[in-house]
């Protein structure tokens, strides 16, 4: 909802008299001394250095690449010795926060373990010592992408409305609002940058003057925190990007089985498509076909067919309809899904030998470009934030799948690819180290 009213200006200041912080200082009585005067509806700015001091997060450490790698969660991207990632906090940010600067020589200062608690104690401090009700934020600096310099940002909230979502409104022009959500947290934190500066030893500044993005029903409660600006990663449309980014995707892909209602956008599996087909193949051939099941009966008709062919197939094997039953309950995913592809390897433009070895050997050619189209096509969608798995089950019956789907006597179906949206977060793929398939000569 949003919080947004009419206001005639504001005033921000930094506030002087803080001093060297150590470890262990009460950060809300520095406050309170240096700026008696705060009152209901200020909203305090403090810079995170001053709370990483305070609660003893300088860190020895000679090699700060080291204290980075401690903090990383995963690369987003690198150039040169820079590098952009995910701390541990879910902050994306250049060398996890982790800074060198305003701290002896030798020593690094991490951010806060949780920033959020640590501006609601500044808050329930100044609460107890003024007897007023406050917003915290607590502040740091960062870039953004796409655009020059630095400006703070709010890593840490208590007490103040963070987002102002203005969805289901409109504007002076009665045009609705669809998609306007403000990081009013953040507009915060950039006035107060404003005042501090980043060398002036101001870490504190105050806003007065907008009172309503100060939360006060519950002073107690820890209310709107920092970590509601942080963008989950299935709606991060910028999650993937530079080489390191492209790894990550490959790497964090994953067979979904369990999908929503929600429908698939066919255009993005063309996209998906169009990166398919970059794959390498032998002789400058393109042996990649994607047929593309958009209608339910289209799915359901193949399905029915594919489990009438493997019931009869188990049924000559001799196996218990038990045992078939179960069997055939794997394919649900499938039958699950709103949305099928099914790659077909077309062997035009392969060579032939007249011997079985090398004939065999070039077929493998064309199965291994087929195996990188697919991979191709199941990392573009993941891109594409939807969830696939690749079964194998229409390689068993390809005679029944080119009859119900049409296709010509040369297209032979290399499994079918379930598409649809994730209908929950994947599980933890185990550990694989690299070392363990490497042979090295």
């Amino acid at each position: 909802m949003s919080t947004a009213q009419p206001r005639d200006g504001f005033r921000v200041w930094a506030v002087p008299g803080i001093g060297e912080v150590t470890a262990g200082d009460d950060l809300a009585k520095l406050i309170a001394a240096a700026e008696p005067a705060l009152a209901d509806g200020d909203v305090v700015l403090v810079t995170s250095k001053i709370v990483s001091k305070a609660e003893g997060r300088v860190l020895d450490a000679a090699d700060r690449e080291s204290a980075i790698d401690a903090e990383t969660v995963r690369v987003i991207a690198r150039r040169g010795p820079l590098r952009i990632v995910e701390n541990r906090q879910g902050l994306v940010m250049a060398a996890a926060g982790v800074d060198a600067s305003n701290t002896p020589a030798g020593t690094v200062l991490l951010l806060p373990e949780d920033s959020d608690a640590s501006a609601r104690a500044v808050r329930d401090g100044l609460r107890d010592l003024l007897g007023v009700t406050v917003g915290v934020l607590v502040t740091d600096t960062a870039g953004r992408p796409w655009r020059n310099g630095l400006t703070d940002i709010a890593i840490g909230a208590a007490g103040v409305q963070v987002l102002d979502d203005l969805r289901g409104g409109t504007d002076s022009h009665g045009n609705p609002l669809s998609a306007t959500v403000v990081a009013t947290a953040d507009e915060l934190a950039a006035a107060g940058d404003l005042v501090k500066g980043k060398t002036a030893g101001l870490p504190v500044a105050v806003v007065r003057g907008l009172p309503h993005t100060v939360t006060g029903a519950d002073v107690t409660g820890p209310g709107p925190d920092a970590r509601e600006l942080i963008r989950p990663a299935y709606d991060d449309m910028f999650r993937l990007g530079t080489s390191e980014a492209v790894r990550e995707a490959v790497t964090q892909r994953r067979t979904i089985r369990a999908f929503t209602d929600e429908p698939v956008d066919p255009g993005a599996v063309r996209r998906a498509v169009a990166a398919a087909v970059t794959a390498p193949a032998p002789h400058h051939t393109t042996p990649w076909r994607f047929v593309l099941l958009e209608s339910a009966a289209s799915r359901t008709a193949l399905l029915d067919a594919m489990r009438d062919a493997w019931i009869a197939d188990l049924r000559a094997d001799g196996k218990p309809e038990e045992s078939i039953a179960k069997r055939v309950r794997r394919g649900d995913v499938l039958r699950n899904a709103p949305y099928l592809v099914v790659p077909c390897l077309v062997t035009d433009g392969a060579h032939h030998y007249g011997h079985a070895r090398r004939d065999a050997a070039e077929r493998e050619m064309f199965v291994v470009a087929m195996g990188a189209g697919v991979q191709n096509l199941l990392v573009a969608l993941a891109g594409e934030r939807l969830g696939s798995a690749w079964v194998s089950s229409t390689m068993f019956c390809r005679e029944v799948v080119r009859e119900v789907l049409g296709l010509p006597a040369d297209w032979d179906p290399m499994g079918a690819v379930a598409v649809g949206h994730p209908a929950e977060e994947p599980r933890p793929r185990p550990a694989r180290e690299a070392d363990a398939f490497i042979d090295v000569r």
